[in-house]
Parts: C-alpha cells; structure tokens; sequence
C-alpha cells in the first residue's frame, strides 16, 4: 500500500485536532457562558483568547503527530499517548463547563498533564521537534489547571 503524501499527513492530522476542538467547543458553548459568569479567578484571561490559543496549539499538537507518524520510529507508543491525551481534553471540557464537575475536572484535568508529559517525552524519542511543539500546549494546560482549581475554589 502506498504511503500518503507528506502534505495530506500534514492536513489530516492539523484537521482532527482542531475539527475535535471545534465540536467539543460547538457542545459546550451554553456551558462556557454560565462558566463566565461565576466568580473569576486572578489572571482569568479575556474569553476570546482561548479560541485562539487552542487553535494554535491543535495545530502544533497536529505538526507534531503528523512528524511522529512520518518519523515512524516508536511511534505506535507515541501516537496511543496523543490519542489519549486528545481523548481527556475533549472529555474535560464537557466535565467542566456543561456539568460543572469543577472539582472533578481538576483532578481530571491533572490526569490529562500527566498524559501530556508522557506525550511529550514519547514524541521526542520518535521526532524531537514534535515533542518541543508540545510543550506551549502543557504550559497553557496547567496553567488552565490552575484556572479551573481557581473556579472551583471560588464557587464552591
């Protein structure tokens, strides 16, 4: 079987992540503005920073996937890693702002830094690039860590 282009790894693995995203964001729009309208903690950021940011870093984590794929070496690890990863994030997001398991989701989202890690130490033994690509989307990750113990410490 042949082998796709580099160009079409390149456009699936940028589209899953941000089509995912897209979804996961279309389901809990309703739950996000009743999540705005609770205390804030400080350093919550304006709310339209956030589509933007998860823009950039699903594209990153799809540049990152598609060199791993492409790289081929201790990949199956690597992508299972991304896979799960990506899986908890989408997950999160429904725990969080359409339930509002604020606790629940922070220790969730505690889970999901670890996969991140884990992602991020298997994608550089596959591709050393992907796996520093990852690392704006852990940094933003805890610090959404901290926004949602913040949330759920003020609302309680």
């Amino acid at each position: 079987m042949k082998r796709p282009k580099k160009w079409a790894v390149y456009a699936a693995s940028i589209a899953l992540p941000i089509a995912l995203g897209g979804l996961f964001g279309f389901l809990t729009k309703d739950g996000m503005q009743a999540v705005l309208s609770l205390r804030q903690p400080p350093l919550m950021p304006p709310s339209w920073l956030f589509p933007a940011v998860w823009v950039v870093l699903y594209t990153l984590m799809g540049i990152g996937a598609a060199r791993v794929w492409l790289a081929g070496r201790d990949s199956q690890t690597a992508l299972a890693l991304y896979a799960a990863q990506l899986g908890f994030n989408c997950l999160w997001t429904i725990f969080f702002f359409n339930l509002q398991w604020f606790a629940f989701s922070f220790f969730w989202l505690l889970v999901l830094l670890l996969l991140i890690a884990a992602m991020v130490r298997a994608f550089n033994r596959s591709a050393p690039p992907a796996g520093w690509l990852q690392l704006p989307y852990l940094a933003w990750s805890a610090f959404a860590c901290y926004l949602n113990g913040a949330i759920w410490f003020l609302n309680r």
